[in-house]
């Protein structure tokens, strides 16, 4: 395993650059942005101009030609600055622009990529339904193949993340009842079709300025050429997908993490109890060790996996991991930095309330960390011991 921890020269300057939109434009609108759940339009746009929003996207198709290594540092950073703004950012790039880049046709690229790598459109993903969430091969909405052409797709699709905003949607529906890994298909739909209807936007514990909704299909005609990749292809397409996916959550959750503990740090050398800063009782510091601590270990999973995946290696145990540890990370952190806080810490006047909020979905969401753990626990078995390791 290359074992060399630095970043190259394009990576040290996607750092810098997030770093400092993150802390000018970023951080200052959070609070804000939470309280009255509005959605960041405003740095939506601005990421577009920086190229964050199709940053795998190879440059012939508009986006940044980056690796994802490059794409955790942007997510950690942006997430570190507000949650919500990261996962709007996270779900155009590793949900929506991925799967096109990987399965889609030329033409289908022109239409339904270019647009959102340079941030003119934005695109989400519909894989989660009412009754069925881990569950993905037990979906009900459907997909009828028309006589002389074409698809009729019912059904519904529930916590879509920019579902209120994106004007596409990758989305999975049966066509082979009963196929097992083959029974769905991929297809993007634009928003503007008849039949595609935008329910009520969600309301959540945490990231709340990121809107989600439930996307209703009734009786969506479209053409053969809105589907993604081929017939019966569609948990492929979305399970490849999600490892990557999983990379990006886990950055975010290592910039709450992070935030949450900044700020805990910061507040411990400020209030005094006993006649002396807090910093200064031992049950304090190990709080601060042990927060530190698991970060930096957080921090090693998420760019092992995101190293893996750029030198094309399969990562699905290194994405489960880094999704699974970073975001149990996250939630310790904030917990133990509201602890610090002590009452303040359970007020709005503070940020980490907020970070505890947000935290929780990021063991929730783009596979819960149940199923990372069948996920880690299946390439732990069928890897024995060494490869268990890693080695």
């Amino acid at each position: 395993m290359d074992m060399n921890f630095q970043f190259n020269d394009v990576q040290q300057q996607i750092d810098q650059m997030t770093r400092d939109f993150a802390t000018k434009e970023v951080r200052p609108l959070a609070a804000e942005l939470d309280e009255h759940k509005r959605y960041p339009a405003d740095l939506v746009a601005r990421m577009a101009e920086l190229g964050l929003l199709g940053m795998m996207v190879p440059e012939e198709w508009g986006g940044s030609g980056l690796d994802t290594v490059s794409y955790a540092i942007a997510m950690e950073n942006i997430s570190w600055g507000c949650a919500s703004t990261g996962v709007i950012m996270s779900v155009n790039n590793s949900l929506y622009c991925d799967p096109v880049v990987k399965n889609a046709t030329d033409a289908q690229k022109e239409k339904w990529l270019r647009p959102y790598a340079i941030g003119e459109k934005l695109g989400c993903f519909g894989l989660t339904e009412p009754t069925s969430g881990s569950d993905a091969q037990n979906m009900s909405c459907r997909a009828e193949k028309k006589e002389g052409g074409g698809w009729i797709l019912r059904g519904s699709k529930n916590w879509i993340t920019n579902g209120p905003q994106a004007d596409a949607i990758v989305l999975f529906a049966t066509t082979q009842p009963g196929g097992g890994s083959k029974s769905s298909t991929a297809f993007i739909l634009p928003n503007d079709i008849k039949g595609y209807i935008r329910e009520a936007n969600d309301s959540k514990l945490g990231i709340r300025a990121s809107h989600s909704c439930t996307i209703s299909l009734d009786e969506c005609e479209v053409p053969d050429e809105y589907m993604l990749g081929t017939v019966g292809q569609g948990f492929k397409i979305a399970m490849a997908t999600l490892d990557g996916g999983r990379i990006g959550i886990a950055a975010q959750a290592l910039g709450i993490a992070r935030a949450a503990y900044e700020a805990a740090l910061e507040y411990s050398q400020e209030r005094k109890s006993f006649g002396v800063v807090i910093s200064k009782h031992q049950a304090i510091q190990f709080k601060l060790a042990d927060m530190a601590t698991q970060i930096e270990a957080a921090r090693l999973l998420v760019y092992r996996a995101a190293y893996l995946k750029d030198k094309g290696v399969r990562n699905s145990r290194e994405s489960a991991m880094a999704k699974v540890y970073a975001s149990e990370v996250a939630n310790r952190v904030a917990t133990q930095a509201i602890q610090i806080f002590g009452g303040y810490g359970y007020s709005t006047e503070y940020p980490v309330e907020r970070h505890f909020r947000d935290a929780k979905i990021t063991e929730i969401y783009e596979g819960t960390s149940e199923i990372q753990r069948i996920v880690i626990a299946a390439n732990v078995l069928k890897g024995g011991v060494f490869g268990a390791l890693g080695l």
